[in-house]
């Protein structure tokens, strides 16, 4: 029998009616107004950052789902907490659905980022100061595949590769030439801000020849790779990683996959206990949605719309005077040369988004400007295709583009506001008649 004053346990009471069932409007209105008014935003603006997408209601379901408490150490039936039934049931699901949709032996689903999954593979594989080859920064490689600002360039010894100057394409005999001249112990193929195929067999032969284990990040294209529109990095690459928010249209996270059992050991150790404690079970649980989405026949559709519209974005950006770099595309994402316009990448991506058309500044092969200014910007249209723009929407898109570019050419940084107006005024109608998250 309780002891306590009938006023405490009435405070007590409440308190506990509030903890369990206030919304988070009643708890947090500045977290719950910020939330509003992102939504408000994503809704209000088209998306064109290519390492973005809009995912599903059921995949943000589970991202809110009860797994946010469990903690879940280990894997599957090896756990070092108790409790863990449901989290090896989803843990299982998301890694037999991954190897299903990748066509793959093994993965491992738990990695919280691409950069971490990027860092348990060189953790696996690597010693500290070991050579490595990748894709360069300037040339649309990541972060982690050797800047020298990044763990990679300052752990190891990083090669770059790049595109030729000529035609911005990757020149794999030159591939080839500094894969001899350096002897790396992995080599990197992927990236991402490079808007062509990548050729897969012809890095396994150069990995081959010197050696080398060979790795692909397709955390871009991995949603093309499922659906059938881009060629799979299997059975060509020895490992391969991806994000799953991009084009796979998941939640924020990473997946590492593999076929060679012999590294199964030394990748699982380098995630847990490597690099993270206990894996974000709500994201796991969510990956798992997102496989079972991305396994679906309508995907393959998706992801050749995705395709398409690329292309249909390019296409209507350089009949309205914008240059491509590379000339085209064969995936979701594009670079935007600004240069003959004499606007940065920093102007357009503002004046831009006034016009609520939302994309991000970004070098270009041989860039002259620091990488806070950019004499390009990067488009994709994964969000745009999961909004249901075809190629129609993306042509328009590409002309609305160029309207608030020309205008940052005449008028400098401000831009022209009544062609940002106007711009804003049919982006909004395109909007309304593709809503997202219609009736929240």
């Amino acid at each position: 029998m309780s002891t306590a004053a009938p006023e405490a346990i009435d405070t007590h009471n409440r308190q506990s009616r509030d903890f369990w069932h206030a919304d988070l409007a009643s708890a947090d209105p500045e977290v719950a107004q910020a939330i509003a008014s992102e939504l408000k935003r994503q809704q209000d603006k088209i998306e064109l950052i290519a390492s973005e997408n809009i995912a599903s209601a059921a995949v943000l379901e589970a991202t809110g789902s009860v797994f946010t408490n469990k903690y879940a150490e280990g894997y599957p039936g090896k756990r070092y907490y108790g409790g863990c039934d449901y989290a090896d049931v989803v843990e299982t699901l998301a890694i037999e659905r991954a190897k299903e949709l990748f066509g793959c032996n093994f993965a491992n689903v738990q990695p919280n980022s691409g950069s971490q999954m990027n860092q348990a593979v060189f953790l696996a594989m690597l010693q500290p100061g070991d050579t490595f080859m990748g894709l360069d920064l300037n040339s649309g490689g990541h972060l982690t595949h050797g800047s020298p600002v990044n763990m990679s360039g300052k752990w190891f010894n990083p090669v770059s590769y790049g595109v030729t100057e000529g035609d911005e394409l990757i020149d794999m005999d030159a591939v080839a030439a500094t894969a001899r001249e350096h002897k790396p112990k992995l080599i990197i193929c992927g990236g991402t801000a490079y808007s062509r195929v990548w050729d897969f067999a012809a890095f396994r032969r150069i990995a081959d020849e010197v050696g080398a284990i060979l790795l692909c990040d397709m955390s871009h294209i991995s949603g093309l790779v499922a659906g059938g529109a881009h060629p799979s990095p299997f059975p060509h690459c020895d490992i391969v990683t991806t994000t799953t928010h991009k084009s796979l249209r998941g939640p924020r996270s990473g997946v590492i996959l593999w076929n060679d059992e012999k590294y199964t050991k030394p990748l699982n150790m380098a995630v847990f206990p490597g690099l993270q404690g206990g894996p974000l079970m709500h994201v796991i649980a969510a990956k798992a949605v997102a496989f079972k989405e991305a396994l679906a026949p309508e995907f393959k559709a998706y992801a050749q719309q995705v395709v398409d519209n690329a292309r249909a974005l390019a296409a209507s950006l350089e009949e309205n005077g914008l240059r491509i770099v590379s000339g085209g595309t064969d995936n979701h994402s594009m670079l935007v040369d600004l240069t003959a316009k004499d606007v940065t990448g920093k102007a357009a991506e503002a004046g831009l988004d006034r016009a609520y058309l939302t994309c991000n500044k970004n070098g270009i092969p041989f860039d002259t400007r620091s990488p806070f200014v950019t004499s390009g910007i990067r488009l994709g249209t994964p969000a745009g295709t999961t909004r249901g723009f075809g190629t129609e929407e993306f042509t328009i898109i590409g002309k609305l583009i160029a309207e608030v570019v020309d205008g940052l050419s005449r008028n400098g940084p401000e831009g022209d506001a009544q062609v940002e107006e106007s711009v804003r005024r049919r982006v909004g109608e395109l909007c309304a008649d593709f809503p997202v998250y219609p009736g929240r």
